[in-house]
């Protein structure tokens, strides 16, 4: 029973809300136990937040995921827990967010609330409109990115939020470039209506320009002037490599090897990217706080 749960949070996807520690990371603060303690308790409470909305979404689209060759195997669609239980858990992951947020300030919330809201309106509506569906989960991330920054009151590269922006645009448009594959694979009608209004060229080309976005702002965040001010060194455009190679990587799994609907399992599967995102966290850390 307990597996179900588990598979009804989306526990795997927790990974997501890493990118609430990128400012601490980049001021240089993480070692500082009173803001690390305080990240911690922003991640956690980031973790039930994303947990709430994935079972919202799965009590909207219940019936449609039935039918789709994956999520009909869902603890809800797949009938091991039912639209009361599921009820029941959200009411208890609100109060546990809502007591976790006590022991966090007013900015942090209004961005928490702020991404519940957006992932609400993302279930019920903005996931059929065209490009719209993309943005909105690009958001996700860039909130998770300004909520770590928020929760320490600590400032936060512009060029690094644009990269957040880039990199979440780029991973959603590669999740719908495999879904179109899934789709065209099994000769069949897709559960997810927006699909019809993209194709596999036009996800080539926005997945191209957001890699370019991501590669360029990046680059350009390590060598800007604040960055090596603020690090006092000019190190950390050696790590563009690592970020290069993890965009080609995941572009190469998806092209040529069919995968990417699922990010998460990627990032936690494939031995390549998962030593490159090691050896890049070592390597920052390495720079950051040599």
């Amino acid at each position: 029973m307990i597996k179900i749960y588990f598979q009804l949070l989306r526990v795997p996807q927790w990974i997501k809300n890493i990118f609430i520690f990128v400012p601490i990371l980049f001021a240089k603060q993480i070692f500082l136990l009173e803001y690390f303690h305080t990240v911690i308790v922003a991640f956690i409470t980031f973790c039930f937040a994303s947990s709430l909305v994935y079972i919202i979404n799965d009590l909207i689209d219940v019936d449609r995921d039935k039918l789709h060759p994956v999520k009909k195997s869902r603890p809800i669609p797949a009938g091991k827990i039912s639209k009361k239980e599921a009820l029941f858990v959200i009411a208890v992951l609100l109060l546990i967010i809502v007591a976790l947020c006590t022991y966090l300030n007013p900015n942090f919330i209004l961005t928490l609330a702020g991404y519940i809201a957006l992932n609400i309106a993302y279930s019920i509506i903005l996931k059929h409109i065209v490009i719209i569906d993309i943005i909105c989960i690009a958001t996700g991330f860039m909130l998770r990115v300004l909520a770590g920054a928020f929760v320490i009151s600590i400032y936060i590269s512009s060029w690094l939020i644009l990269t957040t922006l880039f990199i979440s645009l780029f991973l959603a448009i590669m999740k719908r470039r495999s879904e179109l594959n899934l789709k065209e694979s099994e000769n069949s009608t897709s559960t997810r209506k927006v699909l019809t209004e993209y194709s596999v060229s036009f996800t080539e080309q926005m997945a191209a320009i957001s890699a370019a976005g991501v590669i360029i702002c990046y680059a350009l965040y390590t060598v800007s002037e604040r960055t090596v001010k603020n690090l006092q060194s000019e190190g950390l455009v050696f790590t563009t490599i690592f970020v290069v190679f993890g965009i080609f990587r995941f572009m190469y799994l998806v092209y040529m090897k069919s995968r990417g609907e699922n990010t998460t399992e990627i990032m936690l599967t494939d031995i390549p990217l998962i030593l490159n995102i090691i050896l890049y966290v070592f390597t920052v850390a390495l720079i950051i706080y040599h």
